[in-house]
């Protein structure tokens, strides 16, 4: 407006526009955004900021195995707007029935800092990579308490899938705790891989041999836990754990902070460990799709999730972030890997229902102990 305008209509039209940014204030506050995550795997900072940058106050519950999300999303009508599953089979399985929407580039400016190269991995869940982003990755392996296995097994291979799945060496381990992830959807293709099989295999004989080999350990387990594997390890409870990579290196974080002399270290086994994904990705019925978009965006700037990194010691996918990673997470190959570890890793695809199913009842047997 003029500056030679009256002074009158200066000051209406003033009110008006403070009128305006008001109400659209409080209209963005009166916002929620909904999110559905692994526990223990966000920066608490993140969300703060995120809230005081938006005005958008989020909602934040947290999941502990990809059944429980996945059955959550396939009942329709969740209420999130978030969610974070991992690549296969819960992303991939996802998309085919529908239950996530593709994302609108134009609403994530900072879709350009992921990394190409993992982006093109993720392509072989969602082609075109249309309806997520790789938020954090990792692998599966095992965290362990070097200075306890020795005291109990001396000459067990602490790189090895041998230390947990022979029971000569599983049989020892016990006397300090065995903690085994609660999640046949992880499980099963890692045991697979380790007894030289597919690990996409829907043969009955392939999975009777994981059975087999599963159900020889299975006296030597001391609980079942996916997310409590953290502390367990952290604690003491446990010297040895089937556990996401990120997870085993916080429990050696969170021991070595503790100061009562535990050492935890995490180990991508010598014969090969589970390359996965966890995506960021947005419900078909999400409330508010709009903010779910800019909080993709928000946390795709590189800043942001170095600090989510550094939080939970996973890796990222943006890689103008790591200047800002602090040194020894960036220089841990177990958190992340040389290329030529790649050679090593594998990644897993969904396996038809009737399979998914048998695996399903096969863990439960093995989780039964009968």
């Amino acid at each position: 407006m003029s500056q030679h305008a009256p002074a009158f209509a200066r000051r209406v039209l003033g009110a008006f526009a403070a009128a305006v940014i008001a109400t659209a204030a409080t209209a963005a506050i009166s916002q929620t955004l909904n999110v559905y995550n692994w526990n223990d795997y966000i920066d608490p900072a993140v969300i703060e900021r995120f809230q005081r940058e938006t005005g958008i106050a989020v909602r934040y519950d947290v999941f502990e195995s990809l059944e429980t999300l996945e059955a959550k999303l396939l009942a329709g009508r969740s209420g999130y707007d978030i969610v974070v599953p991992t690549n296969e089979p819960t992303f991939s399985r996802l998309i085919r029935a529908g239950a996530l929407q593709p994302l609108d580039r134009a609403k994530i400016p900072n879709w350009g800092n992921l990394d190409r190269t993992l982006m093109q991995r993720l392509d072989r869940s969602d082609e075109g990579n249309r309806h997520g982003v790789i938020y954090l990755w990792g692998t599966i392996g095992l965290g362990l308490n070097p200075a306890r296995i020795r005291e109990v097994a001396p000459d067990a291979p602490l790189d090895s899938w041998d230390l947990l799945f022979k029971p000569e060496h599983a049989s020892r381990i016990a006397r300090c705790g065995i903690t085994m992830m609660d999640s046949a959807i992880d499980v099963i293709p890692t045991v697979l891989h380790y007894l030289g099989l597919d690990p996409n295999s829907t043969a009955e004989a392939d999975l009777r041999k994981v059975e087999q080999t599963l159900m020889a350990i299975r006296p030597h387990i001391r609980t079942f836990s996916t997310g409590g594997a953290i502390e367990q390890l952290a604690t003491g409870q446990s010297c040895l754990a089937f556990a996401y990579s990120g997870d085993a290196i916080q429990a050696a974080d969170r021991a070595q902070e503790a100061g009562q002399g535990v050492e935890v270290k995490y180990v991508a086994p010598r014969e090969g460990a589970q390359l996965w994904f966890d995506v960021l990705a947005i419900p078909k019925d999400a409330p508010n799709a709009e903010a779910a978009h800019r909080f993709i965006d928000f946390l795709l700037q590189p800043e942001v999730i170095a600090a989510v990194t550094n939080h939970v010691a996973y890796p990222n996918a943006v890689p103008a972030s790591k200047p800002m990673i602090e040194p020894d997470i960036l220089a841990d190959r177990n958190v992340y890997p040389a290329e030529q570890d790649f050679a090593r890793f594998f990644t897993i695809g969904a396996v038809p229902q009737a399979a998914e199913r048998a695996r399903s009842r096969m863990w439960a047997r093995f989780k039964a102990g009968r």
